[in-house]
């Protein structure tokens, strides 16, 4: 898959990111439930080996903590590109971070050279 790095230091909010991102294929709004990383209606599942982290950004609130706020650029095992937001920090979602966590392992395992 050819990946288009896309340049976000102009954008100062999540909701102008979160429109770039959209002109660009990431459509979809990811959630993360027991199962794995779902799409916004429920009907398709991705467990942490089928999702590339393409990008992330981090938002920091000046001075509230609750403002804190990180984006994940995701692309699928079937072509499925989309966004998947979380708090940062003390507030974020521990299913959330605990999928990231996972599919950044296996991609950083995936992605080392053979012995």
């Amino acid at each position: 898959m050819n990946e288009v790095e896309i340049k976000f230091d102009d954008m100062k909010t999540l909701s102008e990111c979160i429109d770039k991102a959209a002109t660009h294929g990431y459509v979809e709004q990811f959630s993360v439930d027991e199962n794995g990383l779902r799409n916004f209606d429920g009907s398709k599942h991705y467990l942490p080996d089928d999702v590339k982290i393409t990008n992330f950004y981090r938002f920091e609130g000046n001075s509230d903590p609750e403002d804190n706020s990180i984006l994940y650029m995701l692309a699928t095992n079937d072509g499925t590109k989309g966004l998947l937001v979380d708090a940062y920090g003390v507030y974020s979602d521990q299913k959330i971070g605990a999928f990231i966590v996972q599919v950044a392992e296996l991609h950083q395992q995936n992605s080392r050279p053979a012995e």
